[in-house]
Order: structure tokens, then C-alpha cells, then sequence
């Protein structure tokens, strides 16, 4: 839950431990995800700015590219065997759902920063339902993996250490709200290496909003 909710706020933040997980990955390599990107230079300003001004309190990710994680898809793997392995032919019909629906660029609305009890964060509203809709389509393919409600959101980053929910109240009460909204005008099919917790995201797929089929994919 999110520490500005009044009933069901953490107490406290969660300090991230950074380790390797051999227990998640069980020996794979990378996980996918789908994301949408932020590209806006006024955005990313904004998301550099705050996290200098919580950097007290935040495990520094300067390598993981500021994103809005849509969908949770699991470790890419030829065929499943665990139940969060991902395969070619779950990533094809995704692939294949997206294409024909035919969705045009929006913007979604920022809130201001919150918090996890696990990171803080940049809320992310989805007044015409179009994150729901999206959602939907990819888990035609296969469940969402996934331990908590999806709660959309641009993180800011993972606490270092333990901080009381009065705290972190007060230092996010006095970061200006985003200047713009989240531009959406691409979907991206994402991995990262699961050994390394801020590691930079590969670019797979890219399925540009308002055009036929997809885009090349920057490696």
C-alpha cells in the first residue's frame, strides 16, 4: 500500500537488500517485462532531481532507465517448466494482440511522489482505461507474474534503509508535482539481467502507438 493512503499506510519503509536471489532466478539469466518508456528530457529532469533530493534515503540505479512497467511477464525460457518461465510463442501472441489494436498515443496523469513501503515513487492515473486495456490483451497470452494488485507507477527507487512513514511523509510533502504527464506513444518488450537489481533494460520489441506492426528495436 502507499504511504499516503490513511488506513492502510506501512509503518515503515523496507530497506532493499542488493544481492544476487538465487532462490527468484533458480539459475536464469535475464526477466521480461513490458514497459513504457519515459523519453521526455522535462521528465527525466524531474526524476534525476528528486532522486538527488532523496538520494539519503534511495540505493542509487543510475544504469535502469526511468519506465512504467505494464506487464510482468517472467523469464524468457524455450518452453515453461517453472511457473514463471515465459515463452517465444506467449511473447508471439502478445506480440500479435498488441498489433491489431490499433491504439493511438495518449498521456497518462502524474501524481505527486509517494511511496511503497519498498520505494518511492511517481503515481501513474489511468482515467481512459487505457493501462487496463493493454493489461488485458497481454494476459491473453499467459497470467501476469505477479505477488501484489498492480498499482501503476514510475519508480523513483529503492529504499537503503529503514525509515519511518512520518519521515518519509515529510520529505516527499516537499517535492514539486511532475511538470508534465507520461507521453506514451510506444510499448516496449524489456529484459534485464536477474542478478543485478538496477541493471539497464534491453530493448526487444517496440510497437510504436498509432502505426502498423513494429518498430526497430534500439540494442
Amino acid at each position: 500500500m502507499l504511504f499516503s493512503d490513511p488506513r492502510h499506510a506501512p509503518a515503515c519503509t523496507l530497506a532493499a537488500e542488493l544481492r544476487d536471489y538465487p532462490e527468484w532466478h533458480r539459475g536464469r539469466e535475464r526477466y521480461g517485462v513490458w514497459i513504457v518508456p519515459v523519453l521526455q528530457p522535462e521528465l527525466i529532469s524531474y526524476i534525476e532531481a528528486a532522486r538527488r533530493q532523496l538520494a539519503d534515503l534511495l540505493h542509487p540505479c543510475p544504469r535502469r532507465q526511468p519506465h512504467l512497467t505494464v506487464f510482468v511477464c517472467g523469464f524468457p525460457q524455450p518452453a515453461r517448466r517453472l511457473d514463471d518461465d515465459f515463452t517465444p510463442a506467449q511473447l508471439a501472441r502478445q506480440l500479435a494482440l498488441l498489433e491489431t489494436a490499433a491504439e493511438r498515443p495518449c498521456p497518462l496523469p502524474l501524481a505527486r511522489p509517494d511511496s511503497f513501503a519498498s520505494a518511492a515513487v511517481i503515481p501513474v492515473g489511468d482515467p481512459q482505461g487505457r493501462l487496463a486495456g493493454w493489461r488485458a490483451l497481454l494476459e491473453r497470452a499467459g497470467p501476469e507474474i505477479r505477488q501484489a494488485a498492480y498499482v501503476p507507477h514510475v519508480t523513483l527507487g529503492l529504499y537503503r534503509r529503514c525509515v519511518p512513514a512520518d519521515v518519509v511523509r515529510q520529505r516527499l510533502a516537499v517535492l514539486a508535482a511532475p511538470p508534465v504527464s507520461l507521453a506514451v506513444d510506444e510499448l516496449r518488450y524489456v529484459t534485464y539481467e536477474a542478478r543485478r537489481q538496477f541493471g539497464p533494460l534491453r530493448d526487444h520489441h517496440r510497437l510504436a502507438l498509432g502505426n502498423a506492426g513494429e518498430v526497430p528495436a534500439a540494442r
